[in-house]
Order: structure tokens, then C-alpha cells, then sequence
């Protein structure tokens, strides 16, 4: 395992903040307020107008007793298995819902969700909540809230809005609302609203709006979780990082058994699979969008990435196998296994055709997403057939799993699906189909 340092440390990160006065206000100055009696006299000529003086502000650093609803979402599909990683991470009231789960966690228990999970695709936390009837409720709601904990005028800004069964006419205009209420309680409190910005915000907020209730959450996570910061060649129709460490959980791959991608593209269900068995937590080597607030705590998160890292394993003790009929592709994932700081010898890639693959070891699992749909347009039809008459004759024993579009596969193979799990790649509506392999017959022989 490579470890090429934290590019993700900023050097003077953990100077004090300086501290407000004791007593200090948090609103601008008024002239209901009681004129100071040290003040100079004016000149002759001069103006009475007062100079208004704002304090820096010294945001409150949450709490290690203080405790927040925590939602994650993730593909769907997922959400059964998020939950069982989430309890094995020691969280507490794991609730699955839909597209994600819900669960409770001190901020040291948020910035590790973001450090540890493979599944998540964000850490939302939440900050408010109401019950709304109007748009103008929706602004209420956002002006009430105190942001100015999190974020300020020195940040740019982005928000967005989702919904289940709203009886609200336009999510845009509730966006815009939400938008509002947070810029208008910004510059109340501190003279300045933040600027927008769609594409690298510091802070983003997130609006979930139901039948009768909505929700304002804080996205710590910044850019999505399935970005490992790795991947750069993608190959043909990838899966995202957290679909193919999802494809792994539902599997039942034990980490410590071989691992076979007869169909590997650009390598990601095989570096997740490195990744697991070596015990590699998926965010180490990537930024968060919680670095960006304000009083993040970078001592805090430092020393969880250091305890995470000295439980890295060195080596695997099982071969991790993938193959791929296209030279190209076999290179791409090469490069990625590189990126992802596994010394050559992790992952095993070779060009090969599927129908070709001898088996790496006696037993096993075969986990793939093999070409369906427009990728398998001009491929072989005999491809399916041809693949699993040489499976039953040489991986008798081996566990096989599949993800596709094409629901007719086991049809396809003439294998019968053990177990099938409806997922979703991207808009794709798919299923992982589980299949238990056994030595050929004498016809499957001939």
C-alpha cells in the first residue's frame, strides 16, 4: 500500500480562531443603545453619524456531547446495506428510508460517516425543521435558522431542493425562498449575504420538502462520496465507486476469499474490492466540504485520519483477478489502481476474453457488470451461452455475481438466479443476479 502523505492537510489549520469578547452581541449597533460616554467630542462642523463597527464573529464548535439527525443518502437498492454498515460502524437509531438511512451521531461520528462509509453518497445533517404551508413558511423557516454557526458572508453558497408528494407548486420557487431566508439572516447578523455558487460552493444546503413538513439539512460532504479521488480514466460505462462497493456488500464476497472481474473495464470493482479487504477507508485521500466551515476542528479530523491509517493492512493475502477483451481498458485500470495507492502487485489485470478466463483459484466469487444494452449492441449473441458453458466447466464451486439491465439473463445463461436484487445504475433499472455454480454435466461437456 502506498501512502503518498495527506494532500488534504492545510498548513496553519489549526491556529486558534481569535475569541470574541465575553459578552460581545451578535447584532449590529443600534441607536436605541446606549452611547458610549469616552467618546470624543465632535469637530466643529461635523456629523453626529455614528460608525457602526462590526465584530468578528467566533463561531460555536459543536459540541463532542452534542448529538445530530443525520440522514445519508445512497443508490437505490442500497439501503438495506447501508444500514448494516452503518451499525457495524457503531451509530446509533440506523433507521433505513427511502434512497438512504437515517441514523443519530456527535460531530466526531459525521466526520467519520464521511471518512469510513463506501455506501453513502452524502452525510446530510440536519439543522431545521418545521411544518410549511406556503413558500413564505419555507422562508421563515430559513431566516430562523442559524447558519451563521456553520457559514457567513465569506463563503459562496448553493441550495438545493428535493421533494416526495408536496403539495408545493414549484421546487424552484422554494429553492428560491430557502435561498433567500438564508442570505436575508446573514446579512441581518453580519452585514453581508454570501455569493452563489453552483459548481464549487464552500457550504451547501440541502431542502426536503414532503407532504407536510420541511427539512433543512447542511451537506458536509461537498462533492459526492462515490468520488474516492482516484478515478480519472473511467473506461465504458462505469459504476460509481459506491454502487461497486454495494455490489461487493450484496455479494456476500468475503474479503479474505479470491476475487474474479471477468469483465473489469476500468478496474472499480476491483480497487473497491482492495480497498475493503486492505481496510482503506473510501474518503482518506480526498477533501470534504466540513474542511471548509467554520470552526472545523482540524485537529479532530486529523487524528481520526491517522488512527485510520494505522489500521491500513500492508498486503493481501488472496489474489484480486480482472480481465478485459479491450487492451485499452485493461490500461485505464492500471492507471487507476496507480491513483488509488496500490503497488502493482494488489490487482492482478490481464487482456482476455471472458470465455478464455481460467480460473485463478479452485473457489471463490466472480463479481462483474458485463456490457448490456447500447454496449452490448454489436457484440456476439452466442456471448451469454458461451460464457457460462465455460463457467460450469471450470468454476465449479464459485460463487457468481452479476449486475445487468437485461433481465432475461439467467434465461440467457440457462443458469438459475439464487437470489436477485433490484438495483439502479444510474437511470438504468437493473438486477444483481446470485448464482451458485456447479461442475458441467456430460452435455454441457460435449
Amino acid at each position: 500500500m502506498r501512502d503518498r502523505g495527506d494532500r488534504t492537510d492545510r498548513p496553519y489549520a489549526d491556529r486558534p480562531r481569535p475569541q470574541r469578547a465575553e459578552g460581545a452581541a451578535d447584532r449590529p449597533w443600534s441607536r436605541a443603545d446606549k452611547p458610549r460616554t469616552d467618546r470624543p467630542p465632535r469637530a466643529e462642523g461635523g456629523t453626529d453619524t455614528p460608525r457602526i463597527q462590526r465584530l468578528p464573529r467566533t463561531p460555536r464548535q459543536p459540541r463532542r456531547s452534542e448529538t445530530f439527525a443525520v440522514f445519508a443518502p445512497c443508490p437505490h437498492g442500497l439501503e438495506e446495506a447501508l444500514a448494516l454498515e452503518l451499525q457495524a460502524l457503531g451509530y446509533e437509531a440506523v433507521r433505513a428510508g427511502r434512497a438512504g438511512c437515517h441514523f443519530q451521531a456527535d460531530w466526531s461520528g459525521v466526520l467519520r460517516a464521511n471518512l469510513y462509509s463506501r455506501l453513502a453518497t452524502r452525510v446530510l445533517v440536519q439543522v431545521a425543521q418545521a411544518d410549511v404551508h406556503t413558500e413564505d413558511d419555507i422562508l421563515a423557516l430559513a431566516r430562523d435558522t442559524e447558519w451563521e454557526r456553520w457559514f457567513g458572508p465569506e463563503h459562496s453558497l448553493r441550495v438545493d431542493t428535493s421533494a416526495i408528494r408536496s403539495p408545493m407548486h414549484s421546487l424552484q420557487y422554494c429553492n428560491l425562498r430557502a435561498k433567500d431566508g438564508i442570505c436575508d439572516r446573514l446579512r441581518d447578523r453580519e452585514g453581508d449575504r454570501p455569493s452563489i455558487d453552483t459548481v464549487r460552493p464552500d457550504a451547501r444546503v440541502h431542502l426536503f420538502l414532503d407532504e407536510r413538513r420541511a427539512t433543512l439539512y447542511l451537506d458536509v460532504s461537498g462533492e459526492s462520496l462515490f468520488k474516492r479521488g482516484w478515478r480519472l480514466d473511467k473506461g465504458e460505462a462505469p459504476l460509481r465507486e459506491n454502487l461497486a462497493a454495494g455490489l461487493l456488500a450484496l455479494s456476500g464476497w468475503p474479503p479474505d476469499t479470491p476475487l474474479l472481474d471477468p469483465f473489469c473495464g476500468s478496474g472499480t470493482l476491483l480497487i473497491e474490492a482492495a480497498w475493503i479487504a486492505l481496510g482503506v477507508p473510501p474518503g482518506i485521500w480526498r477533501p470534504f466540504g466540513f474542511e471548509r466551515l467554520r470552526a472545523h476542528d482540524a485537529r479532530l479530523w486529523r487524528d481520526l485520519k491517522e488512527d485510520a491509517r494505522a489500521r491500513i493492512a500492508p498486503r493481501l493475502e488472496q489474489p484480486l483477478v480482472g480481465c478485459d477483451i479491450n487492451p485499452s481498458a485493461i490500461e485505464s485500470a492500471r492507471a487507476n489502481a496507480e491513483r488509488a495507492h496500490l503497488s502493482p502487485d494488489t490487482i492482478r489485470f490481464e487482456v482476455c476474453d471472458a470465455r478464455r478466463m481460467p480460473p485463478p483459484e479452485s473457489a471463490g466469487w466472480i463479481v462483474t457488470n458485463p456490457p448490456y444494452g447500447e454496449r452490448l449492441a454489436d457484440e456476439d449473441t452466442e456471448l451469454w451461452p458461451e460464457w457460462a458453458s465455460w463457467l460450469k466447466r471450470h468454476y465449479g464451486g464459485w460463487q457468481l455475481n452479476v449486475i445487468t439491465s437485461d433481465l432475461d439473463l439467467p434465461g440467457r445463461m440457462r443458469l438459475k438466479a439464487r437470489r436477485r436484487h433490484p438495483l439502479h445504475n444510474g437511470a438504468l433499472d437493473c438486477r444483481l443476479f446470485q448464482f451458485e455454480l456447479v461442475a458441467a454435466g456430460y452435455r454441457d461437456r460435449a
